[in-house]
């Protein structure tokens, strides 16, 4: 379908489809049998300027917005999901910057993050603070010039590997969600370090780490916005977020969708190709239908943020929601496509099937964005007969 992209954005498009075809498709079984960090396709992301898509002009970026990204993610989701998350993550990092950060902070960060120079991250989640972020435990005392943060985050996308990281904290326990802030930490820092890297089921190629901080002394300079705005923070990088995980969803699906369909091709039984039965021409027929349903809610909700639209958490939370089922019953049906061949190493698509679940859990459950979209829903309506 035509989306009626710009030149801008087809090019982007095309850049993200070049380097998901011609450097992440050789890699990525390796990529995800050693767990390794793909540093080196990070660094080509940087020179073809795709961490700027979303960076305003006047900090080095191309000046897109949620679609750009969208986008670029998408195509590189087709490839490999542990490779896009990487890169989507550092987006992630510097959304509470873009949207809650002072000129200083702003000029300060978002050149290098925009140029890859360095890659963020976004401290939210903690082992009792998963789908109840207002849980969080980890404290940030004010000692004059300075705030001293102690506690850990859990299951940090690229924790370890980032340079900067926004982080949530409470500066004011007894106010509870209410008393949380947002600061910047960089690595480096003293009382800043990292835990052991997680093994996973899928996205390998991303690295996931606690955080740990033990009387770390960040600069009051690095408090973003003033103190007590760290859930709004949050809550609104997740907003603007969670489009780019639908995308995801609908590249890692695409990517399965042809590779079922060329395996169909291909595959013979009973004296014909296995995608000329119609059971199979059904499956292919749906996968494909689902996928485009959820492509057009994507783009449009990515459109409609980028618009400047003020209430998104009801749109934003049904596009991951949409998105990520869709690569879950697109990817589990390639397997079938690929029937035995489909559960082995061998063939890509158990591979996107052991990632896509990621989709349905992280930067909130699908369970947390159904009861995000029926409290919007409730508030809509309440007071109509």
């Amino acid at each position: 379908m035509d989306y009626f992209l710009t030149e801008e954005q087809q090019a982007i498009q095309e850049i993200a489809k070049q380097i998901a075809e011609e450097k992440i498709v050789p890699v990525r079984e390796e990529l995800d049998e050693k767990e390794e960090f793909p540093r080196e396709i990070m660094k080509i992301c940087a020179q073809s300027d795709l961490f700027g898509v979303s960076i305003p002009e006047a900090y080095g970026g191309l000046g897109g917005g949620v679609l750009e990204m969208g986008l670029a993610v998408e195509e590189l989701s087709r490839a490999c999901l542990g490779v896009s998350v990487t890169y989507a993550a550092s987006f992630l990092g510097a959304y509470p910057i873009l949207m809650f950060g002072s000129d200083q902070q702003k000029e300060k960060y978002l050149p290098r993050i925009a140029t890859g120079e360095i890659l963020g991250a976004f401290g939210l989640t903690e082992a009792n603070a998963g789908s109840d972020a207002g849980g969080i435990r980890t404290t940030a005392r004010k000692e004059g010039d300075f705030y001293v943060l102690n506690g850990t985050k859990q299951w940090i996308t690229n924790g370890g590997e980032a340079d900067v990281y926004t982080v949530i904290a409470l500066t004011d326990k007894s106010k509870g969600a209410r008393g949380a802030s947002a600061f910047i930490v960089e690595k480096g820092t003293e009382g800043f370090s990292f835990g052991k890297k997680e093994r996973k089921m899928g996205i390998r190629a991303s690295t996931t780490r606690e955080l740990v901080f033990e009387d770390c002394r960040v600069p009051a300079a690095n408090l973003i916005s003033r103190e007590g705005m760290g859930f709004i923070v949050a809550m609104k990088t997740l907003d603007n977020s969670r489009p780019g995980i639908a995308a995801q969803g609908v590249g890692v699906a695409q990517g399965a969708l042809d590779a079922a369909v060329r395996y169909g091709r291909e595959r013979h039984q009973f004296g014909q190709p296995i995608i000329s039965f119609q059971a199979m021409q059904h499956m292919v027929a749906d996968m494909a239908t689902s996928i485009e349903a959820a492509r057009a809610l994507t783009y449009a909700v990515a459109r409609w943020i980028d618009s400047g639209a003020k209430d998104i958490s009801k749109v934003s939370a049904m596009t991951k929601l949409f998105g990520s089922e869709v690569a879950m019953k697109v990817t589990t049906d390639a397997v079938q496509v690929f029937g035995g061949y489909g559960y082995m190493k061998d063939y890509p698509v158990e591979k996107m099937m052991r990632d896509a679940k990621i989709l349905q859990i992280y930067e909130g459950t699908n369970q947390i964005q159904r009861n995000v979209i029926g409290t919007e829903l409730i508030k809509e309506y309440a007071g109509k007969k």
